[in-house]
């Protein structure tokens, strides 16, 4: 059988490496556009900065040892014109024709460049090969430049941004939507911003590119930032000509069973290029993210070779690293459930990396999105340290079709330096199960302006700060007090970080108090969205 693999990315090379370990008699041929093969994609901003000093490093594989390992041939710098689906064959540009058994799409995205007024194109760069992340290193070498802007607010864009810094660059950040990061919801980002600005980051937020000058960009804003180069990170577009132009089904990419089989059965694709259903939404959607890449070649593989395997759906699980904060999320986010008409809870806590009587301890913030029947819909966590491991655990009782009860039932690890007894995670899912049982009645940031607020923490505290007209009730005085709560307006109660406001609202609701709230997340989560206000205005 001669299988033939368009693309040496992600999926491409895990599908050629598991197509050998399960048929040695099997002809596999890559043929691969660039000069490239199997590179660590995602560590490319820390080799442009030195964070990664030695080019090596990013190779995964070679071609060299694609054959002396696995006898796979491959074919470098090599363009597939057309795909002859009756014949099945393919025309490349210099003509050759390469017959195929079983053929794999896995030509990945392109980098979307946008063709900007009076752009210098010299120094205007996109990182998504090798080779570009060579270009602007070899750039920086030669030219010494001061001022780098960033053109896009998402993974790669605010990886490049730091990582320029680090080299000691003078960096500013232009993203067109009101804030950075989409996969994550506002108050999440937030922290994310507040890290980039405090280590020196311009980011400008809501505004676009307009047109270029030689030395500046203009926004439409007719704000002018100096540069000396540009990086664009506006996204990336799947290649799905070829499938198209072969009479493939394709939507935004190409479309694909659960055997990730196009609508041709000797043809299938993996990677940033197909549409893979979406695991909360079941809806398809692009996810190009590097590990659901290489689980797609695996799986066709297995299909390939009389295995029947079959993609489970997308979560899109995912983290990022900025300067000491790492921001982690999965599954959907507030926003897409809205988009989707799904229905959700939401409830967030705050929660120390590990115990907090052993030294160091920092904060994360959670959020947790769930339905009526504790099935979890996403999760995202902000921190400096144990960030992503929680989101890990939530990841994968979503992917077992855990609930919030299993988020309470997970037995994790625990000593004074890791975690706690009861670990975020546990208590994350207590919070939701409370507000599923009623024994809470969650209140937001959006219901504040309406509602009678009161501060139960104690007369210092409130003294110190809190949330304007709020009134001060400590909830040691609770139960002698409870004539000055009104029944005849929401009341939200609320603390610190919405613990002590659980405990007070209990008391209430136990004397007959129906229209008590407590505010999730408390006046910490109150000051990262005020924060949040306040830094879009000044922008």
């Amino acid at each position: 059988m001669k299988i033939v693999i368009i693309g040496g990315g992600a999926a491409g090379a895990s599908c050629a490496a598991r197509l050998r370990r399960l048929d040695e008699n099997a002809q596999i041929l890559i043929i691969e556009k660039t000069n490239e093969i199997s590179i660590a994609n995602c560590g490319l901003p820390y080799y442009v900065s030195g964070v990664i000093s030695e080019r090596e490093n990013l190779l995964v594989s070679t071609p060299a040892k694609f054959k002396n390992w696995f006898n796979i041939d491959i074919k470098l710098n090599t363009e597939v014109i057309k795909i002859n689906r009756q014949d099945k064959n393919l025309e490349l540009a210099g003509g050759e024709i390469i017959t195929y058994d079983k053929l794999v799409l896995a030509q990945g995205a392109n980098p979307v460049m946008p063709n900007f007024e009076g752009a210098c194109f010299d120094k205007i760069f996109n990182v998504r090969t090798l080779k570009d992340a060579d270009r602007i290193k070899d750039f920086i070498s030669k030219n010494n430049p001061q001022n780098a802007v960033i053109i896009g607010g998402g993974f790669i864009g605010i990886e490049m941004a730091e990582n320029l810094v680090h080299a000691g660059l003078t960096t500013t950040l232009v993203e067109a939507g009101s804030r950075i990061l989409t996969q994550v919801d506002e108050e999440i980002a937030q922290d994310a911003q507040n890290t980039m600005i405090k280590n020196g980051i311009n980011l400008i937020l809501s505004d676009e590119v307009k047109k270029f000058s030689r030395n500046k960009i203009i926004l439409n804003s007719g704000k002018e930032i100096e540069y000396d180069f540009v990086i664009t990170a506006i996204g990336v577009r799947p290649e799905i000509k070829l499938a198209k132009e072969a009479g493939l089904n394709t939507g935004h990419g190409i479309i694909v069973n659960d055997f990730l089989q196009t609508n041709d059965e000797n043809i299938y694709a993996a990677g940033d290029n197909i549409e893979a259903k979406d695991f909360v939404s079941e809806i398809n959607t692009l996810t190009p993210l590097a590990g659901p890449a290489n689980r797609q070649g695996r799986i066709i593989a297995d299909n390939i070779c009389g295995i029947k395997s079959n993609y489970k759906k997308t979560q899109g699980t995912s983290v990022i690293k900025i300067f000491d904060l790492t921001i982690a999320s999965t599954g959907n986010n507030e926003k897409q459930l809205i988009q989707k008409n799904i229905p959700y809870w939401k409830t967030y806590i705050f929660s120390n990396s590990h115990a907090g009587y052993y030294p160091d301890a920092s904060r994360i913030l959670f959020k947790l999105l769930f339905d009526d029947s504790g099935k979890i819909l996403g999760a995202q966590a902000s921190g400096k340290e144990g960030v992503e491991k929680r989101i890990d655990v939530i990841s994968s009782v979503m992917r077992l079709n855990g609930t919030v009860q299993d988020m309470i039932d997970c037995e994790l690890c625990y000593a004074p330096p890791y975690s706690s007894a009861k670990d975020a995670v546990n208590i994350l899912g207590m919070n939701a199960d409370n507000i599923l049982r009623g024994f809470v009645k969650p209140a937001y940031f959006e219901d504040l302006e309406t509602s009678y607020l009161i501060d139960v923490r104690p007369e210092t505290a409130f003294k110190t700060n809190t949330i304007p007209n709020a009134i001060n009730i400590p909830i040691t005085e609770i139960r002698n007090r409870l004539e000055d709560f009104p029944k005849d307006k929401k009341v939200v109660l609320f603390c610190n970080t919405g613990y002590t406001s659980y405990c007070a609202s209990r008391i209430l609701i136990q004397h007959g108090f129906n229209n008590v709230y407590s505010l999730m997340g408390g006046i910490e989560l109150y000051k990262i969205l005020k924060q949040m206000k306040q830094t879009l205005i000044k922008l």
